[in-house]
């Protein structure tokens, strides 16, 4: 009980976000363990039949797409950084004045989705509550342990890629270096993992949580309450193993044995051939639990976001490494107000977005700003790419990833065919551009990639010129001037602020190693 209050209470896991299913749950665990023997139904309170996992997995997905693309890890930051996405008003964060509650807000939001995953993990392993969490068909112990290990690899991988070094726990290892999560004791004042043991660590567990539900892979965990994969174990081990590729690829030129060895076992294992393993988590149409993009525009009734001047021009074969028009265009971008489709300059000052009204330019378009869209934790798209890259830019892979895209936003045919025959030959710069368009959406990937890469090569950066034309009569040539930085897009966010306070010593050690809290310290994955 003392575990179930601390997770609902003290480390403040659902706060404003908590769900229906999660609140009802936790009141009858409040119920089942405070309640006295009901003798007239001969009903033992006190051992209940059943705890409700499957309602804290359903939560714990939503919230962990809730968080990776929320307004602080996504639309204000990762996508004006990677540059798809400009600022209608209030630019000052695609000039990188990034507020440091962005930071809190991402912080406390995964460690709160990992906190969550470790109480089904908990719960399948305490020997009080192990038996009762796999009624009514909520699927074996080891195979709900493996899901939440796969979901809380996703969360500590954005938390490493936008942070750096961070608090990390782990279920397979007793690094004394991993402290968060700690309940019994709690520990509060953590020690931050190096984020080369935090990248091992995490393809680890995708390894032996794909292993595990490969063994069982014909049967189901938690059912419908599995948004992302209905409860299909066999889909959840080939996401498993997908990852596997995503992160030992982070670590090709840092630790290129564990890159080969991960990359080979997860291909062995099977990793996504199709669109259909696509993890997928389809939000609702109606509130609360519409899409993170629908919820900071349509709800909010904010006109914010545009489709960007640079991703418009490459996706209108207006950009001279890729002179072919995307019929994705349509897809992501929506008509402006003149019926033609208008990319926004991107960085400018608030005075100069003035000249530029949300009617004048193109919004993303309906499909990703539906109430129900899918937000995607990983495509079959993305592992076809990174086969390209692992078999040295293979132009059958890159085709491949640029048919499997394609045919994710509905074009198909001659449509798809066309294109694929008149793109540039397979090289490095051209797939990772190809990868780029994919990931649309998916801004922390696409911000990581472009870390580690480097490609697009085509960003603005400092002094680049954004946008020339006549403005009231009068010609204009407007330059990137970031606010904060080194000039070039920024390399992480800065650490909450509450760490100098709550847990300064760590927090101090951590910068000491991994360089000064600011935009543009390069993290040690991507130096």
């Amino acid at each position: 009980m003392k575990r179930v209050i601390q997770h609902f209470f003290q480390h403040n896991i659902f706060g404003w976000r908590v769900q229906l299913t999660a609140l009802l749950f936790s009141l009858t665990l409040v119920f089942v363990f405070t309640s006295c023997i009901d003798e007239e139904l001969n009903i033992d309170p006190n051992r209940p039949s059943a705890v409700q996992t499957p309602s804290l997995i359903v939560t714990a997905e939503k919230q962990l797409l809730d968080n990776i693309r929320s307004e602080s890890a996504s639309l204000r930051s990762s996508g004006l950084f990677i540059q798809q996405l400009s600022q209608v008003t209030y630019t000052s964060q695609s000039r990188y004045d990034i507020p440091f509650g962005y930071s809190d807000n991402v912080w406390n939001g995964l460690y709160e989705v990992a906190n969550n995953l470790q109480e089904i993990i908990t719960l399948n392993s305490d020997p009080a509550t192990k038996d009762m969490v796999t009624a009514s068909g909520a699927g074996r112990n080891a195979t709900q342990i493996a899901i939440s290990r796969i979901l809380k690899s996703v969360a500590f991988s954005a938390l490493t890629d936008i942070f750096g070094d961070v608090p990390y726990h782990s279920y397979g290892s007793d690094d004394p270096d991993f402290q968060a999560l700690q309940q019994d004791p709690d520990n509060i004042t953590p020690k931050y993992a190096p984020q080369s043991k935090i990248y091992a660590d995490i393809l680890n567990e995708l390894k032996q949580a794909g292993d595990t539900l490969l063994r069982y892979s014909s049967e189901n965990t938690f059912g419908g309450s599995d948004i992302i994969y209905g409860g299909n174990n066999l889909k959840w081990a080939k996401f498993a193993n997908s990852l596997r590729l995503r992160y030992a690829t982070r670590l090709k030129v840092k630790n290129p044995q564990l890159y080969q060895a991960h990359f080979s076992d997860a291909l062995a294992k099977g990793v996504f051939n199709g669109n259909a393993d696509n993890a997928v988590f389809t939000y609702a149409s109606a509130a609360p639990n519409e899409a993170p993009y629908y919820r900071a525009t349509v709800t909010a009734n904010r006109r914010d976001f545009a489709v960007s001047l640079p991703f418009l021009d490459l996706l209108k074969g207006e950009n001279p490494q890729l002179p072919v028009a995307d019929p994705r265009l349509s897809k992501y971008a929506s008509l402006n107000g003149s019926g033609i489709y208008t990319g926004l300059p991107y960085g400018l000052t608030e005075a100069q977005a003035g000249s530029f009204p949300a009617t004048a330019v193109s919004l993303p378009g309906a499909a990703y700003s539906a109430p129900n869209y899918g937000e995607v934790l990983m495509e079959y798209a993305e592992v076809a790419f990174l086969l390209a890259e692992h078999n040295n830019w293979r132009q059958s892979d890159y085709e491949t990833g640029v048919q499997a895209s394609l045919a994710k936003w509905g074009i198909t045919g001659s449509e798809a065919t066309d294109y694929v025959a008149t793109l540039p030959l397979a090289s490095q710069r051209n797939v990772l551009n190809q990868k780029y368009i994919a990931l649309f959406g998916q801004f922390l990937e696409g911000w990581s990639d472009y870390r580690r890469t480097g490609f697009p090569n085509f960003l603005i950066k400092r002094g680049d010129t954004i946008y020339t034309g006549t403005i009231n009569g009068e010609q204009v040539t407007y330059t990137f001037n970031p606010l904060f930085g080194d000039g070039g897009v920024p390399s992480r966010l800065y650490y909450p602020v509450k760490e100098q306070s709550v847990n300064l010593e760590n927090y101090q050690a951590a910068v000491a190693v991994q360089g000064n809290d600011v935009i543009e310290t390069k993290l040690w994955v991507f130096k």
